[in-house]
């Protein structure tokens, strides 16, 4: 099999670790490895299959000979994907940077894998919730068409980072000890107020917008639409920070143009690659945050009719947001594109 020169930007973070755990574990056909981050990074030592690699800095010049570009996110996404592309790389970018651009085809392999071919140097990873809710609802979309869509996630503290799991663990050590609680991450650190996590919710998730929906909340809106190629589709969302560590939750309410029975969407979510259902009551089985960590496939349950309106069904959606939410769906864009020999 041939092999390929792959780069990860922001190699020292949450999501450029779970990528090296992962091109690990699906055998990715890698020849060479560069490790790169920011100023500060530079110079950090990384243990990975028996080699130990040097985190080099990042800069316009960091991507020669390099076939595959793996961005774990966030703002050098918007100064070194250009850069990138003109040294002749593919760039699977987690930010947000590129998302909604035209240009930039915005991919879950599972559901819109046609998109890939449209690129032009650049592939747009969606947000960690637009990637978990759009896996449930492809194989219903399929079914029937989706006239509208309600969605309250409950989202884990690791999508803040690093620093914001520190602070969830050191808020609840603080709290039974019976010491003051202090905080200053979430719900964002550039934010002026930060409120305690701990056996706490916060209803915000980014900056609020003029229409004071968060961006986050926009996000799955607008990304949601992108992904399914359906601007008619009503979406509404909120998103919660929930004081668990990893894997966010969702429920989801759909309301579907025809009738879909609870059985069809069972049986249409089970044949879904990527999907398992968790929907057994009797036994209460359902999806949980604990149980999907760690964990590749999106986890469906809490099946059941909506009774207040026609054709709706209600769900429940757990995925871990760093593996299906962010690495893994991005190496699944260039495992796709090894296959269809698009490199």
């Amino acid at each position: 099999m041939k092999k390929y020169n792959v780069a990860i930007l922001g190699a020292t973070g949450a999501v450029g670790q779970e990528f090296l755990n992962l091109i690990e574990e699906r055998n990715f056909p890698f020849a060479n490895l560069k490790m790169l981050a920011s100023k500060r990074s530079a110079g950090k030592k990384i243990q990975f299959m028996g080699k130990e690699y040097t985190v080099e800095e990042a800069t316009v010049d960091s991507f020669k000979d390099v076939d595959i570009a793996l961005f774990a996110g966030g703002s050098a996404s918007k100064e070194f994907a250009p850069a990138a592309v003109k040294a002749g790389a593919v760039v699977i970018d987690n930010s947000s940077t590129f998302r909604m651009d035209p240009e930039v085809p915005l991919v879950v392999p599972e559901v819109n894998p046609e998109a890939i071919a449209q690129h032009k140097g650049i592939i747009a990873n969606p947000n960690c919730s637009t990637i978990i809710m759009v896996m449930a609802l492809k194989p219903l979309y399929d079914i029937a068409k989706i006239k509208r869509v309600v969605v309250s996630t409950y989202q884990a503290v690791s999508g803040g980072g690093k620093e914001a799991m520190a602070e969830l663990e050191q808020q609840v050590a603080d709290i039974v000890a019976g010491k003051p609680v202090t905080a200053n991450i979430l719900p964002g650190a550039a934010l002026k107020k930060h409120y305690q996590i701990a056996f706490n919710l916060l209803p915000q998730i980014d900056v609020f917008k003029e229409n004071l929906y968060t961006k986050e909340e926009m996000k799955m809106i607008d990304e949601t639409k992108k992904i399914m190629s359906d601007n008619d589709m009503r979406i509404t969302a909120t998103t919660i920070r929930v004081p668990v560590y990893r894997s966010h939750a969702e429920s989801v309410n759909v309301e579907f143009a025809d009738e879909v029975s609870v059985e069809a969407a069972r049986k249409a979510l089970e044949a879904f690659p990527g999907v398992e259902v968790v929907d057994n009551p009797d036994e209460q089985l359902y999806p949980q945050p604990l149980e999907t960590s760690g964990k590749n496939d999106v986890a469906v349950g809490r099946l059941r009719k909506d009774y207040s309106i026609d054709h709706g069904l209600n769900m429940w959606v757990c995925g871990d947001q760093i593996r299906k939410g962010a690495a893994l769906n991005a190496l699944q864009i260039a495992e796709y594109m090894i296959e269809k020999d698009m490199l």
